[in-house]
């Protein structure tokens, strides 16, 4: 029996978890005023939707993971803006954000999507959140709707003996 599983952009019934980065604020309030425009075009109730503000890019994993193993929501959604400067921590602050953000997915079996900007200038995050480049806030939470409503169409995870 071949079958095919596949998503779809209707949000309605969905519980989304949004967990935001406060640093470079101006930028992730803008990525999140996109994904919330995202998840009402597409059928997502207000008050199904929960916001979790968290210091940085850094602790978007950690928090993440509480959000999906919380049992309340069916998909996270990360935002935030690493944006370059003049040492290498913005190197690892990337790499353990969007790694981490992959590895609750994983680990957790919850989709969790990914609109963290990385960007070498605040004109770039500008333009990602928003601007001329579209609002990755929005990207990330139209993936949210179709992975969610994908696992929902899939069977279910056998229990690990």
């Amino acid at each position: 029996m071949n079958q095919t599983f596949e998503g779809s952009f209707e949000g309605r019934g969905l519980k989304v978890a949004v967990a935001v980065s406060r640093f470079n604020e101006s930028i992730t309030k803008a990525l999140l005023t996109g994904a919330l425009d995202c998840l009402r075009r597409h059928g997502v109730r207000d008050e199904d939707v929960s916001i979790t503000w968290v210091p940085g890019a850094f602790e978007l994993p950690v928090a993440a993971k509480r959000l999906a193993l919380s049992g309340d929501v069916d998909v996270v959604v990360c935002l935030g803006a690493v944006i370059k400067g003049e040492t290498a921590h913005f190197e690892y602050v990337s790499s353990h954000a969007l790694n981490g953000i992959g590895q609750v997915g994983l680990d957790t079996g919850i989709p969790v999507t990914c609109g963290v900007l990385t960007t070498y200038t605040v004109a770039e995050a500008t333009d990602r959140a928003g601007g001329k480049a579209g609002n990755k806030g929005f990207e990330a939470a139209a993936a949210a709707i179709e992975m969610a409503t994908l696992f929902s169409s899939m069977p279910k995870e056998r229990p690990q003996l």
